[in-house]
């Protein structure tokens, strides 16, 4: 029994004296160095993460912006694209500017006028719209024209239809646009509620043109041109 305890004590000394010599500082380094490793590899994967986030975030809002300009392009080309070359200067839409810087539409296409084959009393014009005859009883220096559409019966109101009159007194207008033409004084502009007025001197006289409210198509040009064939008379 000491025999086998003796060579046991012996093996253990022997694989002692054999290890070799441990170098603490060497593996604390080595340590180190790893761990500093797996913390630059976890700061680049976050740097890249980020990257490619924001990268998909640019792409996504370039495409929502593209479609957004896209839309608008098309609206803005629906309601206000460029004249095409050829097309009639009577489809463009015609606003007046007013003095007091207002601007007044009516329409997209203008007023036809043609010849006037009707007599009137007190008033005389050579033109008309097109399609527009007497829709009220006329009276003396006045008379109230209205398309087919509004001539189903004789109704008091006038604010939907052309109103022709004589006067002595030229009326107040709003944004009063003055223009010199063929010997002849030209009042423009409109009423306080918006209804486009024009009115021509005649002698001592003044020929009133009170456009509908609302109506397509009536402009400075087309009631200076409708002025211009009436005389009092």
């Amino acid at each position: 029994m000491d025999e086998v305890k003796r060579l046991l004590e012996q093996f253990a000394d022997q694989a002692i004296a054999d290890a070799p010599a441990v170098d603490v500082d060497a593996d604390v380094a080595r340590g180190r160095r790893a761990l500093r490793r797996i913390k630059n590899r976890r700061r680049a994967t976050g740097v890249l993460c980020l990257a490619a986030v924001s990268a998909v975030a640019l792409v996504v809002n370039e495409s929502v912006g593209l479609w957004d300009r896209g839309d608008a392009g098309v609206a803005a080309g629906t309601q206000s694209g460029p004249a095409t070359a050829g097309a009639s200067s009577s489809e463009a839409p015609n606003p007046a500017k007013t003095t007091d810087g207002k601007t007044l539409t009516f329409g997209a296409a203008s007023v036809d006028l043609v010849a006037n084959k009707e007599q009137w009393p007190g008033l005389g014009c050579d033109l008309v719209p097109a399609g527009w005859s007497v829709a009220q009883p006329v009276l003396t220096q006045q008379v109230v024209l209205a398309p087919a559409t509004l001539r189903t019966g004789y109704s008091t109101g006038t604010a939907d239809k052309l109103v022709l009159s004589v006067v002595t007194e030229a009326e107040p207008l709003v944004g009063l646009r003055v223009v010199q033409a063929g010997g002849k004084t030209f009042h423009l502009g409109a009423y306080a509620n918006g209804r486009l007025v024009g009115q021509v001197h005649q002698g001592d006289q003044w020929v009133v043109a009170r456009a509908p409210v609302g109506g397509d198509g009536w402009s400075d040009d087309v009631l200076q041109r409708l002025l211009d064939s009436c005389k009092p008379g």
